[in-house]
């Protein structure tokens, strides 16, 4: 459902039109009769596309290999006598 109010409207009962949103509705504000905003509730859950997917299952297995930045191991004890 789509609702229209003015900014003046909007600026004095924003939370009325929180909640409104929050209940699924759509608002358009408009100033001197023009729309210049929507109100619109978030997406609950992200959906990623097929691509983005695939990059990040890449990514999290990158991630679980580790990245190899050479040097020696070092030991907690040998970190604290530094």
């Amino acid at each position: 459902m789509e609702q229209r109010i003015s900014l003046s409207e909007a600026n004095q009962h924003l939370a009325r039109y929180i909640k409104a949103v929050e209940a699924g509705e759509e608002i358009i504000i408009t100033r001197r009769g023009q729309p210049i905003a929507r109100l619109m509730p978030l997406p609950r859950e992200q959906v990623l596309c097929e691509e983005r997917q695939a990059a990040r299952e890449r990514t999290r297995m990158r991630m679980q290999q580790g990245y190899a930045l050479g040097g020696e191991p070092v030991s907690r004890d040998e970190l604290h006598e530094r």
